[in-house]
């Protein structure tokens, strides 16, 4: 597979409405310009991916199988716009966890990179090309420590939060 530019985008407040601790479709509600922003990428050849913090999983608000169900449902809907996410990778740890096998100070909680880096080892990602966009201080840490530029949402319209960003970097 040709290497190619990816997307990483964070879930809450970046391409949902973040509720905190969302886990059923019934509580979703995309950001505006979300789908869209989704699209242009899927039609623009970048690999389009989700990286997010659940530790709703370790505080035994939810399971991992919600998140799953979750993530499953947004491709669904997505598919109804021809777009989609390539892949989903979430963070259920965290070091005050209620479920010991969950809680612990691993490498894939934002700000940490583990998420990035398992996808930039499962999958043919171009990283010069490559950024996240996040909502919060610790997306674009994470972003630093792999090695990729990070773009920070504030709310409003994704898509044109997006192409501002593009018109103006050298990605």
């Amino acid at each position: 597979m040709n290497k190619r530019p990816a997307v990483f985008f964070d879930r809450d407040g970046v391409l949902n409405h973040d509720i905190g601790y969302l886990y059923r479709k019934e509580d979703f509600q995309w950001i505006d310009g979300a789908i869209q922003a989704i699209k242009y990428f899927n039609d623009h050849g970048y690999w389009v991916f989700v990286i997010t913090n659940q530790s709703g999983v370790a505080r035994d608000f939810y399971c991992e199988a919600d998140v799953r169900t979750l993530h499953s449902w947004m491709n669904q809907e997505l598919g109804r716009h021809n777009a989609h996410i390539d892949d989903f990778y979430y963070c259920p740890h965290h070091t005050e966890g209620k479920i010991e096998q969950y809680r612990a100070d691993c490498t894939c909680r934002k700000p940490k990179p583990g998420m990035i880096l398992k996808a930039i080892a499962e999958w043919p990602i171009n990283l010069n090309k490559s950024f996240i966009v996040g909502d919060r201080k610790s997306d674009l840490e994470a972003a630093q420590a792999a090695g990729l530029s990070g773009f920070l949402f504030k709310g409003g319209n994704l898509y044109d939060f997006i192409k501002e960003r593009l018109e103006h970097a050298a990605i």
